[in-house]
């Protein structure tokens, strides 16, 4: 149970079917244990471990003031660079090849062996020609970001980051990265799940 949020969760508010979800452990659990496992004894385990659950609490996600306000942007592209001696140089040029095209989205995150840019298509032929010289590793087009505000305070929410990604994970959207300050949460999506993705945080920030 403790290897799927999903299905604790499930478990814990009695959305599940305890006999049918015993049917589909009864081979695993078989195979773990080595011996033969009764279809009642996995439903009385199962029905143990859903009263030993955190009681469900309201989920409800407290956003900023500025009720229901997301900002969405259209038509990104992501790059993917291996990180050298040149990318703090190559970064410098991008940002100020890029200075004058106001309104325009461009991320960098720099991790530990790659760099990644998040941009505008508009900006494109700045990103190749800033990083010409260096080893492209990925490259994913028509994506679009989705931004929602937290609060300032929002950091001491623990578990603030899950509830807003479950939500879309249980409207199966897949989201292709994540970039976060303090007060602000962009999801970068590819754009076929935009739509969804809106309505879920639209809800949110309705609170």
């Amino acid at each position: 149970m403790k290897e799927s949020p999903f299905l604790s969760e499930g478990l814990g508010r009695g959305l599940i079917n305890l006999s049918e979800l015993a049917r589909q452990l009864q081979p695993q659990l078989e195979s773990d244990l080595w011996k033969p496992v009764g279809q009642a004894a996995v439903v009385m385990a199962l029905r143990r471990v859903a009263e030993r659950l955190p009681q469900a609490v309201n989920d409800e996600i407290v956003l900023t003031q500025r009720t229901g306000e997301l900002i969405a942007r259209t038509d990104l592209i992501e790059s993917t660079f291996a990180l050298s001696d040149y990318s703090n140089a190559c970064h410098r040029q991008l940002l100020t090849l890029a200075e004058a095209q106001h309104g325009t989205f461009l991320t960098v995150t720099r991790g530990i062996s790659e760099l990644m840019v998040i941009c505008s298509r508009s900006l494109t032929p700045q990103v190749e020609q800033a990083f010409r010289s260096e080893r492209q590793l990925a490259r994913l087009e028509s994506l679009n970001a989705v931004t929602l505000y937290l609060r300032p305070d929002s950091y001491r929410t623990p578990g603030i980051f899950h509830a807003i990604l479950k939500k879309l994970a249980w409207d199966k959207i897949n989201l292709v990265n994540i970039i976060s300050t303090h007060t602000e949460l962009t999801l970068i999506l590819e754009k076929e799940h935009t739509g969804a993705a809106f309505s879920v945080l639209s809800k949110i920030a309705a609170h």
